[in-house]
């Protein structure tokens, strides 16, 4: 999910923070996100750089190396096909679900 969310861009950890939190599903916190970056930095998957912006304290910019958008298409293509499994896994249940009320 982070490197989804740094996919074409350049972004501080503040704003990758807030592009995750808008999904209830990727919200996670500062004490997760920065020791996160820290090991996908460390693996070769992201670069960062500090950036310093006019008076305002210097911010760390993060963005995907060529390493980090390979994983990224890799695991992408791992989520799709898992959500389409779950999908019909559910979709199973269900029929197997209305079978049965069906017949009772």
């Amino acid at each position: 999910m982070v490197l989804a969310a740094l996919k074409g861009d350049c972004v501080y950890g503040l704003d990758l923070l807030r592009r995750l939190q808008e999904f209830p599903t990727t919200a996670i916190t500062e004490g997760t996100l920065y020791p996160l970056l820290d090991r996908l930095k460390r693996e070769g998957l992201l670069q960062a750089d500090w950036v310093q912006e006019g008076e305002s304290r210097p911010r760390k910019y993060y963005r995907l190396t060529e390493q980090g958008l390979l994983q990224l298409t890799t695991l992408t293509a791992y989520w799709l096909q898992s959500a389409e499994d779950i999908g019909q896994l559910l979709s199973r249940a269900a029929a197997r679900g209305n079978q049965t009320q069906g017949g009772a």
